[in-house]
Order: C-alpha cells, then sequence, then structure tokens
C-alpha cells in the first residue's frame, strides 16, 4: 500500500486552512487504499497559545519542541511514497529544514494557501517573529516540489513563474454537513452575520458607519462569530467564540452574510472561504469585489459584490427588504457550491493530483 506523509504546521480538525482544504479528503484517499500519516509541527497544547498575545516561554518551548518533532520524521520520511507539504516544514529562518524534507522524499506535493511569501502576511500576536519568518521557505518549495496545489487564480498564477506543475484548488465544503436552514422570511429581527477569528474581526469595523447608517433606517442584529469581544458601541452585536462543535448551527443563524476585505495585495491570495460558507448554507452574501470573490460569486446571482461605502449601504438594505431577492440569491449560491465549490466536486481532483505525482 501506497503511503502519504502529510506535513503541515496545525494539529487536525483547528485550523481553517487545513480543515476547509486537504484535510476532507483524507477519508477518501484512505478509502483509495493509501495509508496516511499526519504530522503537524504544533501540538494542541501550543495551538491554544500560538495566536494570543504573551505566553513567550510557552511559545519558545513548543517551538523548540516542533523543531525535534520535524527531525525525528526526517529519519523515517523515505518510508513514505508521497511527502504532503502544506505551507511550510518549521516556520522560522531559512530553508534548512525544506531542502533536507524535499532531498530525502520521494516525491514532494507542496499545498499552499494564502500569499504566505507576502511580507504583509504576519500574525498581530507574534508581529516580534516576523523579522524571522522565513520568506524564501514558499519560493523555494514552488521549485522544488514535483506539484503544487494552489487556491486562487491570483496564486496560480504567481507559482508558475517557478513551476509549471500547478493545480488551482479552492477551499471547498462538505455540502453534507452544511445544510441550509434559512427560511427567508421577515417576520423575526433579521441577523446579519460574519465569521473569522479575533485576528481578523478588524476587517468588519471597516463596516461601522455604513451598518450604523443602515440600523437608523431598519432593525437588525449583528452576529460576530470568532472573537467574543467584538463590539460597536449603538449597535445591537452578539459576539462569540468559534467551536468545531457548534460551527455550521452558529452560521445557521444568519440571514446575510458578509465578507468585507481591504483591497490589498494579500487579499489576492484569499480564496474566498468565508463566502463558501455563507453560500454552501443558502445565505445570501455580501462581499468585498476583490481577488477570488470574483470567481466564488457570481454578482446579482448568486450573491452581490461591491466596491463603496455607498454599495455596501444599498446592499445590505436590499437584502433586509426583500425576503424573496434572499432567497434567490441564497438558492443560488447553495447551487453553486455543490456544483464547484463542493467536497465531492473537487475529490476526483486531489486524487488524480495524488495518483499523476506518486506514479511519475
Amino acid at each position: 500500500m501506497k503511503r502519504i506523509v502529510i506535513v503541515c504546521p496545525h494539529p487536525k480538525n483547528v485550523a481553517p486552512g487545513q480543515r476547509l482544504k486537504y484535510e476532507q479528503y483524507i477519508n477518501s484517499w484512505e478509502k483509495k487504499g493509501f495509508i496516511v500519516d499526519i504530522k503537524p509541527f504544533m501540538t494542541n497544547r501550543f495551538w491554544n497559545v500560538v495566536y494570543k498575545k504573551g505566553y513567550y516561554i510557552e511559545k519558545v518551548f513548543w517551538t523548540f519542541f516542533g523543531y525535534l518533532r520535524r527531525l525525528k520524521l526526517l529519519i523515517s520520511l523515505r518510508s513514505y511514497d508521497l511527502s504532503y507539504i502544506f505551507l511550510w516544514v518549521t516556520p522560522l529562518g531559512t530553508t534548512f529544514f525544506e531542502r533536507l524534507y524535499c532531498t530525502v522524499s520521494k516525491k514532494v506535493i507542496y499545498d499552499i494557501d494564502d500569499l504566505v511569501y507576502h511580507k504583509d502576511h504576519k500574525s498581530e500576536a507574534n508581529s516580534f517573529l516576523a523579522i524571522l519568518k522565513g520568506r524564501k521557505k514558499p519560493i523555494y518549495m514552488m521549485r522544488r516540489s514535483n506539484h503544487v496545489i494552489t487556491c486562487t487564480p491570483h496564486l496560480d498564477e504567481f507559482v508558475r513563474k517557478y513551476n509549471k506543475n500547478t493545480t488551482d484548488i479552492s477551499s471547498t465544503i462538505n455540502t453534507e454537513t452544511y445544510q441550509p436552514v434559512n427560511k427567508y422570511e421577515n417576520v423575526n429581527t433579521l441577523t446579519i452575520g460574519w465569521s473569522g477569528s479575533h485576528s481578523t474581526s478588524k476587517y468588519v469595523y471597516l463596516l461601522k458607519e455604513v451598518l450604523l447608517e443602515v440600523y437608523k433606517k431598519y432593525n437588525f442584529k449583528l452576529l460576530v462569530i470568532g472573537d467574543s469581544s467584538f463590539h460597536i458601541d449603538g449597535l445591537p452585536c452578539e459576539a462569540i467564540q468559534w467551536a468545531e462543535d457548534s460551527e455550521v448551527r452558529d452560521l445557521q443563524r444568519i440571514d446575510i452574510g458578509i465578507y468585507p476585505l481591504p483591497n490589498e495585495e494579500w487579499v489576492l491570495g484569499k480564496s474566498g472561504l468565508k463566502a463558501l460558507q455563507y453560500m454552501a448554507l443558502g445565505i445570501p452574501t455580501i462581499a468585498s469585489a476583490i481577488g477570488a470573490n470574483h470567481r466564488v460569486i457570481e454578482d446579482g446571482i448568486s450573491g452581490t459584490l461591491v466596491d463603496s461605502h455607498e454599495s455596501w449601504k444599498k446592499s445590505i438594505e436590499n437584502y433586509l427588504t426583500n425576503p424573496s431577492l434572499r432567497k434567490e440569491h441564497g438558492l443560488k449560491a447553495r447551487e453553486r457550491v455543490e456544483s464547484m465549490y463542493s467536497v465531492k466536486a473537487n475529490e476526483s481532483i486531489y486524487m488524480e493530483v495524488i495518483e499523476k505525482v506518486i506514479g511519475s
């Protein structure tokens, strides 16, 4: 039986970039007869503090422990038919570990999500480490890998400068788990919702004035999932922590999904994941007209793309006051995810890449 080792930053089932990309396909790979081992850099204890401010001693300890784990894996790496490397082998310093792994591995697939090579791509909780980040690691992995999996047209075009063997596979949704419950009625107070993390909730504040202006005319509640400290004075807001076991149920409470993004280059590496989550649940979605959102949402058909204060305001008001429009766009959004961005629709693409690389 062929063996695959997944070399990734985070433990399984915790990081959206992993959960809604390759992790969803591991079971299908195993059903095809592959033995799959997952080897994260971080332990669960490290994950619990890594994106929080402070905890410096713990972070240093667990980072050192992660490097020891990578050295241990190196010893058995040759026993695998394929090394599937997501983002990086180690987070800091030079390409030393990436070079070792590419040299020892029989075959390598490199999966890149976001513009991790971009200078503005950093964690606010660990900004002091930005100078130590290995920005050359992704470029080296692009060059050395047998195949590269990307997630947006912009990223795919960039990678092709270094490696012509690429496949653009967006983040995908398990539509068996994500089931719509929205009745598209205006009987109760509508909920405008956003899902993300403490580090990205700042983009909801881009809509502060828009939301306050709309609230003067129409009643609604704002639900923020992923940052329990979020609030806007003068606006009814419920802010809750993200939790894996309640993620879908929490999202199902949303009547109108919002996905604001700044007009900055690093955004071009985003695969439109938040929009896909809303759309899979039949939630009409308003998103910034930038990057992969143009691919994910058919403007005026399966959602709405906006690029100004006034267009945000108008689009929110249109959805609040027009249940039939919410239903029309919500149903079309669900259909689009099922046909193009579901696990079922992309299962064979992943398998084709793996079999091609191992067999080459």
